[in-house]
């Protein structure tokens, strides 16, 4: 190991210490290696299995290391959806002397995948429009934050299932940048930015025949301008209307709630005689059906799946007749009385496919689907039998693809 090593990390693992530091990464032995799915990279990256999880090593200049270490931890303690970095290593040598490039270490995003890989599996027709609805959202987030991307793309994103959609999470910050706030300007550079980059990216996998050849490959990059613009002005516009309108103030709360955010501040002004009256959100912070569920079951998860879970927990009540019980007390017995055990039915060795919540969510599903076919209410333990039997075992490993070579896994990007 290299005399000089230097580990720059919040909580360093001592296991990094094993690692073969002395070797460039693209030669790591295969037996310290993770075979999960690998997205493109203009740098060398590798997974590797610690004790407390999956790592990310991506090698990498050594101040362009430490700048992107900063960033994440900043879009990290602002709750932006970014993987989480561990820390940065710099000082490494060959065995002989030579300077290695530096690292910079991230926890691996279990559950997700790059775009590549989801592309590669049997998806439906509609894949491509879902993935961008969800990198606008993951844009308009870290722009009402004041991050500048500028690289925005779907190689520099990790994609995780959210209920029928998709959760997006930035994987590469070293072009980006923290501001106070960001000008059109920069916005506009961002969002053309990743127009150009996403119809290349779809380009390329229409030539791999990855993509159908239906799919107009412009049509959805422009897609991504439009679905980002309507977001950002239902988010920030300010709005007019008359004084005895004021029933608008709430009905634009309930919108902005119902696309997944909730209002921390509002800045309402009135005119001079008070006939008319303006509204525009100051603070808006997402994730407003996950914060409910969270509060009310201790579950943490995506947001549209939070909201999946919650109307179930609201027929759970109207079906049980509580609808004046105190909300706390029915969230509990809902969750150990219908989430835990629909779960637990699920064979241990199928459960690591999908997070419990994307199980719960696709059983309920799967339930109505069946129920409908039957033309008849199929109890929860024979939806869940089904499930796994006709709908689970087909489905790939999300968690983590492992058993495979890592080139087995790059084949599968």
């Amino acid at each position: 190991m290299a005399q000089n090593l230097q580990i720059t990390a919040s909580s360093p693992d001592p296991a990094l210490l094993d690692l073969p530091w002395d070797i460039p990464l693209e030669d790591w032995p295969t037996e310290v290696l993770a075979a999960l799915p690998r997205g493109l990279s203009r740098h060398v990256v590798r997974f590797v299995r610690m004790s407390g999880g999956v790592i990310a090593v991506k090698e990498i200049g050594e101040s362009v290391a430490y700048r992107e270490y900063e960033l994440l931890r900043q879009l990290s303690r602002i709750d932006v959806p970014s993987v989480e970095p561990v820390g940065v290593i710099t000082g490494r040598a060959d065995k002989n002397g030579e300077r290695l490039e530096a690292v910079l270490i991230t926890k691996h995003l279990q559950f997700s995948l790059p775009y590549r890989s989801l592309f590669s599996q049997s998806l439906r027709p509609d894949t491509a429009t879902r993935l961008i609805d969800a990198l606008a959202v993951l844009l308009v987030r870290l722009h009402l934050v004041g991050f500048y991307w500028g690289d925005v793309s779907l190689s520099n994103t990790l994609f995780r299932r959210d209920a029928e959609t998709f959760a997006a999470y930035l994987v590469d910050a070293e072009t980006g940048d923290l501001h106070q706030k960001l000008s059109p300007g920069q916005r506009t550079y961002d969002v053309d930015l990743a127009r150009v980059n996403i119809i290349g990216e779809l380009m390329d996998l229409a030539a791999g025949e990855l993509l159908d050849e239906d799919i107009d490959t412009i049509a959805i990059g422009d897609a991504l301008v439009e679905r980002y613009n309507e977001l950002w002005s239902a988010l920030t516009d300010e709005e007019s209307f008359g004084a005895d309108e004021r029933w608008r103030v709430a009905a634009r709360i309930e919108r902005l709630n119902h696309l997944g955010f909730d209002v921390g501040e509002l800045e309402i002004t009135t005119d001079i005689d008070g006939t008319s009256v303006q509204i525009q959100p100051k603070v808006v912070d997402a994730g407003h059906h996950s914060r409910r569920l969270l509060r009310l079951t201790g579950l943490d998860v995506q947001e549209n799946q939070a909201r999946r879970l919650l109307n179930d927990l609201d027929s759970f009540r109207a079906a049980t007749d509580r609808q004046n019980d105190d909300e706390e007390f029915v969230a509990h017995d809902w969750l150990s009385g219908v989430f835990e055990p629909t779960v637990r039915a699920v064979p241990r060795d199928q459960r690591r496919k999908l997070e419990p919540a994307q199980l719960f969510h696709e059983v309920l599903d799967h339930r109505w689907y069946i129920s409908e076919q039957q033309n008849r209410d199929v109890p929860m333990p024979e939806a869940v039998a089904s499930y796994v039997e006709n709908v689970l075992r087909h489905r790939p490993d999300e968690m983590a693809i492992l058993g495979l070579p890592p080139d087995a896994a790059d084949q599968q990007e």
